[in-house]
């Protein structure tokens, strides 16, 4: 893997906040970002469209980001083509790749752009949908910056590996959150209430499953102080409500989709989202 941020743009609000988060990720992980702008207009026919149709030009944007940060390493490229598919090979060649939520496309109330969306469930790396209303840093929000969805069952892997360095590199604890639901059995006792006893067992049984799949994180990482939430409600709801107090929220993808829990967090997060390929 290439040691540089990517970050893509399109001239939209979304796209300008995305390439500041990017900077600033840059400047946490001491790497050179790149900015991309993909045009699906061939060369000739931007040609016979100026100066009625202007393309964003990245090397603008690198000049603005550069201009308070006067260590980061920055530069711009013009691609052309369909915009997922240009995208994608970059994504396999950086530490992450970082975009808008939504881009200049779609229609007013739609929050996943079709760009954000393509790219996020078939990149090769970790992707960063930022939404227009993230603000940089939103430090001093929580003493647990980062946060990490898992599922109990099944060891994070790489996707806890990018959540706690990312709380590393930004000095900040991370929040764990499972969502769980009660096991079959229980069903049997709606509409009744489900007996304490039974309630707690299912429960600590879940609580001990949490803990022994981060205990290898919490090793290698022991300066990130963590935070385990063991949460009885959707993953969705859990997450979304989660987002509110983070500065970055990591979710892992497991094969060429987003599914529906992802998607919906994507639709309602209040910060930046991290999509980290389990396999990464």
């Amino acid at each position: 893997m290439s040691q540089l941020i990517v970050a893509g743009v399109d001239g939209s609000a979304d796209s300008r906040v995305a390439a500041d988060w990017a900077a600033t990720e840059a400047e946490l992980r001491g790497l050179p970002l790149r900015v991309v702008h993909v045009s699906t207009l061939p060369d000739e026919q931007l040609l016979t469209t100026w100066p009625y149709f202007r393309e964003p030009s990245p090397d603008a944007l690198v000049t603005s980001l550069t201009e308070d940060r006067p260590g980061l390493r920055a530069e711009g490229l013009d691609l052309t083509g369909a915009v997922v598919p240009t995208l994608l090979p970059l994504t396999a060649q950086a530490d992450c790749t970082v975009l808008g939520l939504r881009g200049t496309g779609g229609f007013a109330g739609l929050a996943l752009g079709s760009v954000a969306h393509g790219v996020a469930e078939r990149s090769e790396g970790p992707v960063v949908l930022v939404p227009s209303g993230s603000v940089r840093g939103h430090r001093g929000r929580s003493p647990y910056g980062v946060t990490l969805g898992v599922d109990g069952g099944e060891p994070p892997g790489a996707v806890a590996d990018f959540a706690f360095d990312s709380a590393r590199r930004r000095d900040t604890g991370l929040h764990v959150v499972h969502a769980w639901r009660l096991p079959s059995p229980a069903e049997r006792w709606m509409p009744y209430a489900l007996p304490e006893e039974d309630r707690g067992r299912w429960e600590d049984q879940e609580t001990q499953r949490f803990s022994d799949a981060l205990r290898p994180w919490r090793e290698k990482y022991p300066q990130v102080p963590v935070y385990e939430d063991l949460r009885l409600r959707s993953p969705a709801a859990a997450l979304v409500q989660a987002s509110a107090s983070a500065e970055l929220l990591v979710i892992g993808r497991a094969g060429h989709t987003l599914g529906p829990t992802l998607h919906a967090v994507l639709e309602h997060t209040a910060c930046p989202v991290a999509v980290v390929p389990h396999h990464v």
